[in-house]
């Protein structure tokens, strides 16, 4: 089984919602992961992404950079209840605007420069494995959370974050 990092997209309202009926905002995360799976949106389109299994690298790429979001798991819990691997958490509407500009300010090539791909598996970085050339495996998955958060962004939207 692995480990997937899922955003979902929300207006403060829906936010608002989740945080005060969890039982409710999961229902809501399938229904939209349902409408959006057999479609090709791009991620600035969509309501929900995933950095498939990137998260774990992504994560500690941006911890080297002192990200000032955590973009990866989120920040604030709304719900106890495990969606996968551990409880969902959320960003408001202002982190996802800090977030979108530490994104489109700090490219891949910056993230990954001067790593060593032993770094990662001296840190058990999920997935395991990493050897030389293997850091370009998260660029299109960096890019398309650029993307998304980007548009989250534009639109005042908050984020739900999970792993699943």
């Amino acid at each position: 089984m692995s480990m997937i990092g899922e955003y979902l997209r929300v207006t403060a309202a829906e936010l608002a919602r989740a945080i005060q009926d969890p039982d409710w905002a999961l229902v809501f995360v399938e229904e939209v992961q349902d409408a959006e799976e057999e479609s090709d949106l791009a991620p600035a389109e969509a309501r929900h992404f995933s950095t498939y299994k990137t998260w774990d690298m992504l994560r500690f790429l941006m911890a080297r950079t002192d990200f000032p979001v955590n973009v990866i798991h989120g920040e604030e819990p709304f719900a106890e209840e495990d969606w996968g691997y551990g409880p969902p958490r959320y960003l408001r509407p202002e982190r996802v605007q800090l977030a979108a500009e530490a994104l489109r300010t700090t490219n891949y090539a910056q993230l990954i420069s001067g790593v060593d791909p032993a770094e990662l598996t001296s840190a058990e970085v999920y997935p395991l494995g990493w050897k030389t050339g293997s850091l370009e495996w998260g660029r299109p998955w960096y890019d398309g959370l650029t993307q998304f958060f980007e548009a989250a962004a534009r639109a005042d939207d908050a984020m739900i974050v999970w792993l699943d």
